[in-house]
């Protein structure tokens, strides 16, 4: 599957509208299965792989609006992955110990160690997203922000951790249809939150801040990829591409041996 029309080019301007939220890629559901069964294996192999050499880490970050599904690929994707070698960190508002610290220092503690996968479902672009849309930050520190987030990213790759990070593209129809669902679903219910409500009015305000964010971001280091997400199914499969294309280029090795099998037996 290719998947570079979802790759944000540094330098690029971006609008999110020049990417359609309803795209399948030309595929129907039933087409994705063989496809997702056979990319679930490779993607557990090369993570077997990434934990063996012990040498790189690979970091999947996160970004959507409420209802887009962050936590259906978390449970989808990195649930091809063994527990052992994976790391997910969830980040909300911050907490009292997190809030007078600058807003990086609680992200680089979740960092992933050698060896393993780690998934940020939302990460410190909060902090140039939400902020930026109800005026806690003006566009001076919004600015500057986004520069440290840069040179954070950089210091990652620099020290072996390769960067993903998608945002997953929904259409405001969608995100409706979704919210409604957990209204009339009662063992859904427990998802929705009012407060998404409010998110929603602002639709023009996080589309505004997410492109300035994009833009400003997608390094060679650090690229951005916007998923079509209206498709649960799809979503998961280019993700799934994506990731797996990155392991078999970061390429890890099995450790040598310092034995010969051959010449041991096992009595």
């Amino acid at each position: 599957m290719k998947t570079d029309q979802y790759h944000v080019t540094p330098g690029e301007k971006v609008k999110l509208s020049n990417w359609n939220p309803n795209d399948d890629g030309g595929l129907h559901k039933e087409d994705a299965k063989p496809l997702d069964d056979k990319l679930s294996d490779d993607l557990f192999g090369w993570q077997e792989r990434l934990f063996a050499e012990g040498k790189q880490s690979l970091l999947i970050i996160l970004q959507a609006r409420d209802a887009a599904g962050k936590d259906g690929v978390v449970k989808k994707v990195m649930g091809d992955f063994n527990p052992n070698g994976l790391h997910i960190a969830n980040f909300k508002v911050p907490s009292a110990e997190e809030l007078p610290h600058d807003f990086l220092w609680r992200i680089h503690a979740q960092v992933p160690q050698k060896g393993q996968i780690g998934v940020f479902n939302r990460s410190h672009y909060e902090d140039v997203l939400v902020t930026r849309v109800y005026n806690l930050i003006d566009d001076k520190v919004a600015s500057r922000r986004l520069e440290h987030i840069r040179h954070f990213e950089q210091l990652l790759a620099d020290s072996g951790t390769r960067i993903l990070k998608f945002y997953l593209h929904i259409s405001p129809e969608e995100q409706k249809r979704r919210l409604q669902d957990r209204l009339d679903n009662p063992d859904k219910n427990w998802k929705f939150n009012p407060g998404d409500l409010k998110d929603r009015e602002h639709w023009d305000g996080f589309t505004a801040a997410y492109q300035a964010a994009i833009e400003a971001t997608s390094t060679d280091a650090a690229p951005w990829y916007v998923i079509p997400a209206n498709h649960k199914w799809f979503r998961d499969l280019v993700i799934s591409q994506i990731i797996l294309d990155t392991l078999k280029d970061m390429n890890p090795q099995y450790p040598a041996i310092d034995y010969d099998p051959k010449k041991i037996v096992i009595k």
